[in-house]
């Protein structure tokens, strides 16, 4: 960085070294430090829906006091499986379904008064025997085939439905008012959807630039009052880490510019709601004993993009949201 640059001169070559340690960690001037921490509940090791405003996967957690998942037990042998049906000498197999007792009684029949010259239909010559069972098996093959269709089709929507199928939530821009739906409930059984109001997400849209604010005024008290308890921990070590470094994260001018909902469910005594937020501010490291930027710059705003998630008591209003947890974007 060309502030440091202008400066090692001067410095002992100790000095300087330590300063190209820390540069790295310097170059992450964001609230929270560009980690992704934070609990999402029993989804917090689960990934969020990618949005319209984050297409690409959020970060894992990196910080959380979040209990990690038991490993998954490895699936016990199945058992042989049966063998196929027979096939029916009209395509598809049928097995003793369909073909194998309607079918099979009137072409036995047929087939039985054809040879013993009685006929298909009871009295008909040799010609419309022949024909009327040739009619009858095509009867029965289109029957049997729609039969089939149908319940294959039912047996597929079945399938779809027990998987999840269905369209992904709908993307919520904070600023055009409306309602979000979270989803996922058939892959987490201890959770229900949840419906937003636009009240919430103006919520949102305050919790982002009041804890942005506080973070950057290093107003601890502040920050519980609009992140849960785990979060205030990250910010206050990332506080006391910049102190050591003797700079301070200045953040302001924050601006949300699209945000659109991830998922939003209930899980016991608790609401949740994720949320893809993009959004510009002016973000620098001050040195403090001196007050001069030591990187960003105080002029051009930044642009980034980070997945949040907002908890509260059950049922209580838009004011009781709380950031649980920010995660990064690709």
């Amino acid at each position: 960085m060309s502030t440091w640059t202008s400066h090692s001169k001067s410095l002992p070559a100790l000095a300087l070294a330590l300063l190209i340690a820390l540069a790295p960690a310097l170059a992450e001037a964001k609230m929270g430090g560009g980690a992704s921490s934070g609990s999402r509940g029993t989804r917090t090791f689960s990934a969020p829906p990618a949005t319209t405003t984050a297409p690409r996967p959020a970060a894992p957690m990196e910080r959380s006091i979040a209990p990690q998942p038991a490993p998954q037990p490895s699936p016990a042998a199945s058992p042989r499986p049966a063998a196929a049906p027979a096939a029916s000498p009209l395509g598809g197999s049928f097995g003793r379904g369909l073909l194998g007792g309607l079918a099979g009684g009137l072409l036995g029949a047929g087939l039985f008064g054809l040879l013993s010259g009685n006929g298909l239909m009871g009295g008909l010559g040799g010609l419309a025997s022949i024909i009327g069972l040739l009619v009858q098996i095509a009867i029965i093959a289109v029957l049997a085939r729609l039969a089939f269709q149908w319940f294959a089709n039912r047996r597929f929507a079945g399938a779809m439905g027990g998987a999840g199928g269905g369209s992904r939530p709908g993307a919520f821009a904070f600023t055009g008012g409306g309602t979000g739906f979270g989803g996922g409930a058939p892959q987490h059984p201890k959770s229900e959807p949840l419906n937003l109001r636009p009240e919430d997400f103006t919520a949102f849209e305050r919790v982002l630039a009041d804890a942005q604010s506080a973070y950057s005024q290093e107003d601890i008290g502040r920050l519980h009052d609009l992140a849960m308890p785990e979060m205030v921990s990250y910010f206050s070590d990332d506080i006391r880490a910049n102190a050591r470094e003797g700079v301070i994260n200045r953040i302001s001018d924050v601006k949300l510019l699209q945000g659109d909902l991830s998922e939003a469910w209930r899980e016991g005594s608790d609401d949740y709601a994720t949320v893809a937020m993009r959004f510009s501010l002016i973000d620098l490291f001050i040195d403090r004993a001196t007050g001069k930027i030591v990187s960003g710059d105080a002029a051009q705003p930044t642009q980034s993009t980070e997945v949040w998630t907002f908890r509260r008591p059950a049922g209580e209003g838009p004011q009781a949201w709380k950031l649980s947890a920010i995660q990064q974007t690709a």
